[in-house]
């Protein structure tokens, strides 16, 4: 067992002065029955905690470290910027750099406005898709997460025309009552909606590959089916590509199955590590924004220079050494290794995959949904992550998180956490 004797010292003065201990839930590892341990050094695919404990890590701090972490032409630029200064308060050219590159890279955007979390993304495209079509209403999808906003922090009701309750205290019922939360891949439940409600239904939002609730593949025909009835209704589709934009290709989830959302929520990779995000799509709505429109969305950092130069320097570097094919083949390695482990010790549990995203659902069954991904082992898999862990390999810790592979690890690295899943499976 690693001695994790500082950082249990650390996670004790915390909870004094930091609400449970953390500036975010997931890392207080009540979902594993554990505490959190403290990271003060990260290179490439391993992470160092404060006790010296060293881990491959497969979380790459929830997404954006998809060069590994502290990627050299990433440090690079950021001290270069910094050196130029902090902050500004003014329009400084990298965000007009990052606002070119997106827009080229990206096929539905053609305007884009930075800010600085995926939260702030899905919030302001919500309501500037509200504002757009002077309508309230939004569908979401159970087991798509868009941030705290308040609207979107809800949980289904029984049937499809049910209205959201609120799923956090401090939500108002009238915020929830605007949303509308369905299962997701079930077109005859947004039919129906539609069919009863359409002219009140401003937007469907959605993460295209939900990865908020492992990882969730779309069925044959359904984005294109919501890309038609938002279009036949004049409803707005969005987009959430927070955690698939530019890590599952170039473009995205909507290069990557021809399908142009009218909105797009981005973040995670676009800022290298350092806190951003951004929404952009078609033009005449991106023109509904303050200065030019009615809807109004402002933040003092955003487009701040550390952040655009980190997020320029990494898609660059993305670009430069076609990364995008290397994650798909240490993607596939990766899945073969789980797929042989999973042979080796006799579980039939559900593994999905794609380009450098994954997951391993704990049950046989399909996932298709929240519902299904509920049917997981939760007790197998505390057990799991934690001799994964004891064992040097940090995996995120909850079931309903997807992992991440880096352009740093190696084949060598993944052979590794193959013997330690090995090992963790075989003691279940």
């Amino acid at each position: 067992m690693p001695d994790r004797s500082l950082s249990e010292s650390l996670f004790a003065r915390a909870k004094r002065h930091i609400p449970g201990g953390v500036n975010s839930p997931v890392r207080a590892f009540r979902n594993v029955d554990g505490d959190p341990f403290f990271i003060n050094h990260a290179k490439g695919c391993r992470i160092r905690d404060v006790d010296g404990n060293e881990m491959i890590d497969y979380v790459g701090t929830w997404g954006p470290a998809i060069l590994g972490h502290a990627p050299a032409p990433v440090v690079e630029a950021v001290r270069e910027a910094a050196l130029e200064g902090l902050s500004f308060g003014t329009p400084n050219p990298l965000e007009v750099e990052m606002a070119d590159l997106i827009c080229e890279w990206v096929p539905s955007v053609e305007k884009v406005r930075m800010v600085n979390s995926g939260t702030e993304a899905t919030m302001s495209a919500l309501r500037l898709a509200r504002g757009f079509t002077s309508r309230d209403r939004v569908i979401k999808f159970e087991g798509c997460y868009h941030g705290h906003v308040d609207s979107m922090l809800v949980a289904a009701g029984s049937g499809a025309l049910t209205h959201g309750k609120p799923d956090s205290a401090g939500v108002p019922k009238a915020f929830a009552d605007t949303t509308i939360c369905l299962p997701f891949n079930d077109q005859e439940a947004v039919e129906k909606v539609f069919t009863e409600e359409g002219e009140k239904i401003a937007a469907i939002i959605l993460e295209p590959i939900p990865a908020n609730a492992g990882l969730i593949f779309p069925q044959q025909g359904f984005l294109q089916f919501l890309r038609d009835i938002t279009k036949k209704y004049g409803a707005l589709l969005i987009f959430d590509e927070v955690m698939t934009g530019f890590r599952v290709a170039k473009g995205g989830v909507q290069e990557h199955v021809g399908i142009t959302p009218d909105l797009t929520a981005l973040g995670k990779v676009i800022g290298g590590g350092l806190p951003v995000g951004a929404f952009g799509g078609r033009a005449d709505i991106m023109d509904q924004l303050a200065p030019d429109g009615p809807v109004y969305q402002a933040g003092t950092l955003s487009g701040n220079p550390l952040a655009m130069a980190a997020g320029l320097a990494q898609l660059r570097e993305l670009e430069r050494t076609d990364a995008w094919n290397k994650l798909e083949q240490l993607g596939t390695v990766f899945e073969a290794g789980v797929h042989e482990t999973l042979a080796k010790t006799g579980k039939n549990y559900t593994f999905n995959r794609i380009g450098s995203m994954f997951c391993l659902f704990f049950t046989d069954k399909e996932i298709k949904n929240l519902d299904d991904a509920k049917t997981a082992d939760f007790e197998a898999f505390k057990k799991y992550f934690s001799s994964c862990l004891e064992n040097g390999v940090y995996f995120a810790p909850s079931q309903f998180e997807t992992g991440f592979i880096s352009t740093a690890h190696s084949e060598a690295d993944i052979a590794k956490t193959a013997e330690v899943a090995t090992k963790a499976l075989a003691g279940l």
